[in-house]
């Protein structure tokens, strides 16, 4: 075989229209991060704080909502059809497991200093979640795909049953449990704390495994399970949270106007991610994905090449985006010290950052800057199959 034809072949089992919906989420991922950068308000109050935010700031931060959670479930998808490549599932264990433990590695080191502002804390966000999803993955992908399946659904559907579960009751035993289900302080005395708690997102990541026997039948098949299965799920998600009948601990209520209602119906819980939060999300990417089969031409390779180099990105445009809100900042006057000082005490000055405008602008310029990285660096992938190391990055 030359090494032409090996490139092809590689090309022929990559199914786009994955690649494209998590190139996608990783494009929208990017504005909720320079929100946190350029706008102001992301320091004063959260988004989703109906004391505080507004339509066009809740909506900008709901819809970062679906990134997560789609490329959590895409990762499981991803590493069943790795599986089904490799017919080896030895093999596929070590893989996932050395990948998640990648994942934490670079989330402790590389990541945390952004969100820490190099205070040396530790944050275990999205890459731990993802990390964790992929250790357990290791052992259960040893299991048939059903099971997979089923186990991921029931932890999805079953985690928030523990709700009533707090570390600070467990004694001894809390700061483990703030890993699994419960933000809060890190283990052992180490400064940081989690974030992502890793129960619902185990659960997310296998339950993408699960389904990924679909994404082998044929595309117009695979689609219609998954629009039924994307409308199941919103169903599901208008059912429960109408009566507040289970699967969020934050209930919605009526606000001043029907506006902020909505807001409020919407409001699902995050952290960890609530089952009407996985519901909601999971359910539109199930809708979304066969449309972007459709989507072809500049911006169809454009989703494409992000969507192949997702954590080559990730890293890249949040050390892009921090260097140039401080760039930014520093160009007015305000020192280290005194953006500091502002995050801590949560009240920048009223010409703080760039506002969401601004903060748009950004994204965009961002993710244009980043483009032709993404592109050089997903051709080198293509061309280098034979270097193994490149698939961790």
């Amino acid at each position: 075989m030359t090494a032409g034809a090996g490139e092809e072949r590689v090309e022929e089992r990559r199914l786009p229209e994955v690649d494209r919906l998590r190139g996608l989420v990783m494009v929208i991922m990017a504005l909720d991060h320079m929100r946190d950068f350029f706008d102001a308000d992301a320091i004063r109050f959260s988004p989703t704080d109906l004391a505080h935010t507004y339509p066009f700031l809740f909506f900008t931060r709901f819809i970062t909502h679906f990134c997560a959670p789609t490329f959590a479930l895409l990762a499981g998808v991803g590493a069943f059809l790795y599986g089904a490549r490799q017919q080896n599932p030895r093999k596929l264990s070590l893989f996932l497991a050395s990948r998640g433990l990648w994942l934490i590695f670079l989330d402790a080191v590389l990541i945390s200093p952004i969100w820490s502002m190099g205070s040396g804390k530790i944050e275990f966000g999205t890459l731990y979640a993802i990390g964790c999803g992929l250790l357990a993955l290791s052992a259960l992908s040893r299991l048939p795909a059903r099971a997979v399946l089923a186990i991921g659904a029931a932890i999805i559907l079953g985690h928030n049953l523990l709700d009533g579960i707090h570390a600070a009751d467990l004694g001894a035993w809390g700061p483990w449990w703030r890993l699994l289900h419960e933000p809060g302080p890190l283990p052992l005395a180490i400064p940081g704390g989690v974030i992502y708690p890793a129960l619902p997102w185990i659960g997310v990541v296998a339950f993408g495994y699960g389904i990924g026997p679909l994404f082998q039948r044929a595309a117009g098949e695979r689609d219609r399970i998954l629009r039924i299965g994307g409308l199941a799920a919103l169903a599901l998600f208008l059912a429960l949270r109408s009566g507040n009948f289970y699967g969020d601990p934050k209930g919605w209520a009526t606000q001043r106007d029907a506006v902020f209602s909505a807001l409020s119906f919407l409001n699902v819980t995050k952290y960890p991610p609530s089952l009407l939060y996985l519901l909601v999300t999971l359910g539109g990417a199930m809708l979304v994905l066969p449309l972007l089969e459709k989507v072809r031409g500049a911006a169809g390779k454009a989703l494409v090449i992000f969507g192949r180099t997702p954590l080559f990105f990730y890293v890249l445009h949040l050390y892009l985006g921090v260097a140039a809100a401080l760039a930014l900042a520093l160009g007015r006057g305000y020192s280290l010290a005194q953006i500091g000082e502002f995050a801590k005490s949560g009240a920048p000055p009223p010409e703080f950052g760039a506002g969401l405008a601004g903060a748009y602008v950004a994204w965009i310029a961002v993710v244009l800057a980043l483009f032709p990285l993404c592109r050089w660096f997903a051709e080198l992938k293509r061309r280098r199959a034979d270097w193994w190391w490149l698939s961790y990055l």
